[in-house]
């Protein structure tokens, strides 16, 4: 299973607690290339996506088409998390690179890295 960053796939996110996405849904993979191609690493981090619209940079929508998604659909990052990739059961394909461009402005706000990208002792 070749997997990269963008990659909508569909997991299996059981046993959740509390207010976790859970059930088998579409997840986008959002781990850097070389995380990803690694065996020594058996995680990856993945954003799940629901059809249900959020509002704010938290929750960019993303199409259907390439991304193998079949209706309009929307990121929930604040539900950002590792999972193992054996929980993998399908891949789908790729999000937009400007759909992957909005999952990297909000996973820079939910994870206040905004400061540390932009300051002068970040480069």
């Amino acid at each position: 299973m070749r997997l990269e960053r963008g990659t909508v796939v569909l997991l299996e996110l059981d046993p959740t607690v509390g207010h976790e996405q859970r059930g088998v849904r579409p997840c986008i993979v959002v781990s850097d290339p070389a995380v990803i191609a690694d065996q020594r690493f058996p995680l990856v981090a993945i954003v799940p996506v629901t059809g249900t619209p959020g509002e704010g940079a938290l929750y960019p929508m993303l199409q259907p088409g390439r991304s193998g998604l079949a209706k309009t659909s929307y990121a929930l990052i604040d539900h950002l998390r590792s999972v193992d990739k054996r929980r993998i059961r399908r891949v789908f394909g790729l999000v937009s690179t400007s759909e992957l461009d909005a999952l990297d402005e909000g996973l820079v706000l939910f994870l206040g890295l905004g400061a540390k990208l932009t300051s002068p002792e970040a480069e």
